[in-house]
């Protein structure tokens, strides 16, 4: 069976591994397709589909991933079939891109003035164009011997009740959801199980969301359980939403997590990919 992962990160954003990696690696994987979906930036795709072109048999969807604000409550958005060289979207991209710097800068302040020195020039220089995430600072401060682990940077420094902490530039998941579909591309619910909402709340999103246009929702995971898989596609079922999924892999940022399979259990067929390009067609050519 044909088996794809619609949901993965390269160093242009917080993985590890660089957008030609992450391909080779899919076809190691023996994948027969991945959207590369890097956090609120398109600025591996084009690196990703010129390496793809040199397998036969493989695809590499166009993507991204949006980190959105929703009742306090982180929602991210991915966007499949997105038209990553669109100068426009990419400008209102690149807008988005220097809040979050302006907010890595703040962090940085934060954390210096906590006793735990860290510049933003160190930060780029150490990950050259990546988007930085929180992630990046833990490796730092790690790096630095100010922590003993990436876990004690989001327990005692930068979760979202931590003293460094500085929250992002306010974009809605209907404002990503809006941007994805002017664009041209297919607006997806990220993971909904990992948000801690209660039925009733994720049930609203969910309505909110599709009342805005969103077209799918991610009811194969990484980390799912078979509980999990069922709420969601009772949600799907319910709000007549597409069915997406992915692994969410980052690389050695994220171990446990392999691509294609997550923890271990996922799999995701071909015939999942072949339902949202239908759809995607349909909606584009009206």
């Amino acid at each position: 069976m044909k088996t794809i992962d619609l949901h993965t990160h390269s160093t242009a954003s917080d993985g590890t591994l660089t957008p030609e990696e992450l391909v080779d690696h899919a076809v190691e994987c023996g994948l027969s397709a991945i959207a590369i979906t890097d956090h609120d930036t398109v600025g591996g795709v084009a690196r990703a589909l010129k390496q793809a072109e040199k397998y036969e048999d493989f695809e590499l969807i166009p993507g991204i991933e949006y980190s959105t604000v929703k009742n306090g409550k982180d929602v991210h958005i991915v966007g499949l079939f997105v038209n990553y060289d669109d100068p426009d979207y990419v400008a209102v991209l690149d807008k988005y891109m220097q809040s979050r710097i302006d907010r890595n800068i703040k962090i940085c302040e934060k954390l210096t003035a906590a006793g735990l020195p860290i510049t933003f020039d160190e930060l780029t220089a150490a990950n050259p164009g990546a988007v930085i995430t929180r992630a990046h600072f833990g490796k730092m401060l790690l790096a630095k011997g100010y922590v003993t682990s990436i876990k004690e940077v989001f327990d005692r420094y930068l979760g979202d009740t931590c003293p460094c902490y500085v929250p992002r530039q306010e974009i809605t998941p209907e404002m990503a959801v809006s941007q994805i579909l002017e664009n041209g591309g297919l607006p997806i619910l990220a993971h909904p199980m990992i948000y801690g909402l209660g039925k009733d709340a994720l049930d609203n999103l969910v309505k909110s969301l599709k009342e805005v246009g969103l077209v799918g929702i991610e009811a194969l995971y990484g980390t799912y359980t078979n509980q999990d898989e069922r709420d969601v596609k009772k949600l799907a079922e319910k709000y007549n939403l597409i069915i997406s999924g992915g692994s969410d892999f980052h690389g050695t940022n994220k171990p446990d997590i392999e691509l294609g399979k997550g923890t271990g259990h996922m799999v995701i067929p071909y015939d999942v990919l072949e339902n949202i390009r239908n759809v995607h067609e349909k909606i584009k050519h009206g």
